[in-house]
C-alpha cells in the first residue's frame, strides 16, 4: 500500500466513523488486534476524528477484559475476529466493528468503499493514545499520552541520530504496536520508508520476510532475535540496525549478533509511562554488553534510594521526568519500579524490579544480577532467579538454568559462579530445565517458574 493509498483509505474510514459510529471528538475508540494494516488505518481514522484511542493487549484473560468493559465505557471496539469470544462472553454492549472480514462490515471494507457523503471532515485536534499494561489476570493499569509533535521532538529525535534511520529504506514492526511499539513505525511514516508488518510473529516467516523485502531496521524484544538467529541467521544479512526492548538483553545474545551481523545492536529503554528515554548503541555495548546506554537529551533520569539521590555506582530505582511522558503536564517524577545504577562514564544498568527484591539473611538481592553472571557461563543458554521462603534466612536462591547441553552439573555451575558472587548471592537449589516460560511479548514469566517441570535433565 503507498502512502497515498493509506491516505486515502483512512480518509473514507473517518468519514464512515462519523457518520456511521458517530465517532467524535472525546469519544473512546479501543483496539483489541494483532499488527496489520487495518489497524493502522484504524487508528489514524480515530485519531483524525479526535477521539481517544485505547489499545488493548491480546492476550488478555477474560476475567480482564469482563472487568476493562465494564470500568471503561468505550464507544466503539475494533477488534479481530479470532477475540469475538472474549467480546460476546462479556458484558459489553456497545458497537463493535471488525477489523477485517470478507463477508461483515469491517474496517478493510469501510476503507476500500468510497464516502456516500461530500465535503471535508471538520477539524480535529488528535486525542489521547492510552496503553493498557499489565498481567493477563491482573488489573491492568491505564497510561495515558497527549501526542503532541513538540513534546515527541527529542526521542524522535534521539531514534533519527542514534539509530540512523534517514539513511534506511525498510524497516520490519515484529513486536506488538499496541504494547508501546509504535514508535519506530511512526518514525518510519513520517520518513516516507517502507514499512514491512506482521500480525504475530513467527520465526520462519519472519525471516522469509527480512530476506524478501531486505529489511534494514526491525524491532524486537531479545527472544526474538535469539529464535531468528537459531532458525535461519543467513536471512539477516540484510540488517544494519536491530532495535531491541522490552525485556533486559543478554549479553551472550549481544555477542551472538555481533559474531553473525556485526555491530548492528541497539539496546532500548523505556516504560509505559515515561517513553523512551535510554538508547546504547553498538559502540556503547560493546563497553559493557550489559548496558542499557546513555540518556537521550531532553529527559532526566536519577538513581533514588530511599528517597534520596544515589552515587554513581550505587543501586538504586529509575526516576523519570520528560516532556513527552505521560506525566509530563504536571512535571513529576515518575517512579518506573526498575531498579539499577548509573557508572561513573554516564553509562546506566538495569538489575531488577522493586518487585523482585529478595531479603535473604538481612541481604538485599536483586535477581537480575545473579541472572546477568549465570548467563555469562558459557554452557548456560538463560537462567531466572527466585526467592524461597526459608525459616532461618527469610528467603534462600533458587536457580532454573537452560542449558546449550548437557555437560554441566550443579556442583560444576555452583563451583564456577563461588568465583564471580558474595556469598549471600549463591544459589541455593539449580534446577535445569529445557526451556524457561516467557510473555508474548518477550519477558520472563516469574509467576509460572514454579509450574515448570522440575525433572533434571
Amino acid at each position: 500500500m503507498t502512502y497515498l493509498e493509506l491516505n486515502s483509505r483512512c480518509e473514507h474510514l473517518a468519514h464512515h466513523l462519523a457518520d456511521q459510529y458517530g465517532v467524535k471528538k472525546g469519544q473512546k475508540v479501543a483496539f483489541l488486534c494483532e499488527n496489520h494494516a487495518s489497524f493502522v488505518q484504524g487508528m489514524f481514522a480515530a485519531s483524525r476524528l479526535g477521539a481517544d484511542i485505547y489499545m488493548l493487549h491480546s492476550s488478555m484473560s477474560q476475567l480482564q477484559f469482563d472487568r476493562l468493559v465494564e470500568e471503561k465505557p468505550f464507544n466503539l471496539l475494533i477488534y479481530d475476529d479470532e477475540f469475538k469470544d472474549l467480546i460476546e462472553n462479556s458484558s459489553y454492549e456497545r458497537s463493535t466493528l471488525v477489523s477485517y472480514h470478507e463477508e461483515k462490515i469491517s474496517i478493510n471494507s469501510l476503507s476500500d468503499s468510497k464516502r456516500h457523503k461530500k465535503g471535508k471532515l471538520p477539524a480535529a485536534s488528535s486525542g489521547k493514545i492510552v496503553l493498557l499494561t499489565g498481567g493477563t489476570t491482573g488489573k491492568p493499569k491505564q497510561v495515558t499520552h497527549k501526542p503532541s509533535l513538540f513534546h515527541f521532538l527529542a526521542p524522535f529525535t534521539a531514534l533519527l541520530n542514534r539509530l540512523q534511520l534517514p539513511s534506511f529504506n525498510t524497516a520490519y514492526i515484529a513486536t506488538p504496536i499496541y504494547h508501546g511499539y509504535g514508535t519506530i513505525l511512526l518514525s518510519f511514516l513520517a520518513l516516507g520508508k517502507k514499512v514491512v508488518i506482521q500480525e504475530s510473529f513467527d520465526v520462519q516467516r519472519a525471516c522469509d520476510l527480512i530476506r524478501r523485502h531486505k529489511v534494514e531496521v526491525v524491532t524486537v524484544v531479545p527472544l526474538m532475535i535469539h529464535k531468528m538467529l537459531r532458525h535461519d541467521p543467513t536471512s539477516l544479512h540484510s540488517l544494519a540496525c536491530i532495535a531491541s526492548g522490552g525485556a533486559k538483553l543478554h549479553p551472550v545474545l549481544v555477542r551472538e549478533v555481533h559474531n553473525e551481523l556485526g555491530n548492528v545492536l541497539y539496546n532500548l529503554y523505556g516504560t509505559s509511562e515515561a517513553g523512551l528515554n535510554l538508547i546504547a548503541t553498538p559502540e556503547d555495548l560493546q563497553y559493557d554488553a550489559n548496558t542499557l546506554g546513555r540518556r537521550i537529551l531532553g529527559g532526566d533520569l536519577k538513581v533514588v534510594k530511599d528517597g534520596a539521590e544515589v552515587e554513581a555506582g550505587d543501586i538504586g530505582e529509575f526516576c523519570i521526568r520528560n516532556k513527552w511522558s505521560m506525566q509530563s503536564r504536571k512535571n513529576r517524577w515518575i517512579q518506573t519500579g526498575d531498579v539499577g545504577y548509573q557508572d561513573e562514564n554516564g553509562y546506566y544498568f538495569l538489575c531488577g524490579r522493586t518487585d523482585d527484591l529478595i531479603i535473604s539473611a538481612g541481604n538485599n538481592i536483586y535477581p537480575g544480577e545473579v541472572e546477568t553472571v549465570l548467563r555469562d557461563h558459557p554452557n548456560v543458554e538463560d537462567a531466572a532467579v527466585v526467592g524461597i521462603e526459608d525459616v532461618y534466612a527469610g528467603h534462600i536462591l533458587k536457580a532454573y538454568v537452560q542449558l546449550y547441553d548437557e555437560k554441566l552439573t550443579e556442583e560444576e555451575l555452583v563451583s564456577w559462579l563461588r568465583e564471580r558472587l558474595t556469598t549471600y548471592q549463591l544459589p541455593r537449589e539449580i534446577v535445569f530445565v529445557k526451556e524457561l516460560p516467557y510473555t508474548a511479548v518477550g519477558k520472563l514469566d516469574r509467576k509460572r517458574l514454579e509450574m515448570i517441570n522440575h525433572s533434571c535433565r
